[in-house]
């Protein structure tokens, strides 16, 4: 890998796994029984997902649990977490990183959907807060995701640190 690819991957890295962390934190918060940004979890249900559903631990902790170890996987991948990356098997950061950016493409593909008013009222928080905020982050997570696990032109990132194909 060359330095600006293994810089690049690195970035992105770093940037895709602090959202990922964020994003747990945030959904670890909401399992605590809290409801911020709003006053209850009718109208945060509305306004994360345009849709009604319980905010209850149950579904919450997993969620987070998902996108910590997402973060952790692409961290490996991305060569910020060289000690983790060395007792996984080797294959398991790089399909782990594709993972995160192909969820990361059908919120953002379910994102443009929303954004021409199909499945979500214009006149609604939710659609301008997909429209300007959570479309945009996830393309562009996912862009940087895929870059991570070597997707998309990064065919040097499928070698891995050793040169060695087989081993991811």
């Amino acid at each position: 890998m060359s330095g600006d690819e293994e810089s690049a991957a690195r970035g992105w890295a770093g940037a895709v796994a602090a959202v990922l962390l964020v994003d747990a934190a945030i959904h670890l918060y909401w399992a605590s029984g809290r409801t911020w940004p709003v006053a209850d979890t009718v109208r945060l249900s509305q306004l994360v997902l345009n849709t009604q559903v319980p905010f209850r631990p149950q579904g919450l902790v997993p969620l987070a649990a998902v996108l910590g170890g997402g973060a952790a996987l692409v961290l490996a991948r991305g060569g910020r977490a060289p000690a983790l990356a060395r007792r996984l098997p080797a294959a398991l950061p790089r399909w782990g990183s594709a993972a995160v950016a192909g969820g990361l493409a059908l919120r953002g593909a379910a994102g443009l959907v929303w954004a021409t008013g199909v499945g979500a009222d214009p006149g609604d928080t939710f659609y301008w807060l997909n429209l300007l905020l959570y479309t945009p982050l996830c393309l562009v997570l996912a862009h940087g995701a895929g870059r991570v696990a070597g997707l998309g032109g990064g065919s040097s990132l499928l070698r891995g640190r050793r040169g060695n194909r087989s081993a991811d």
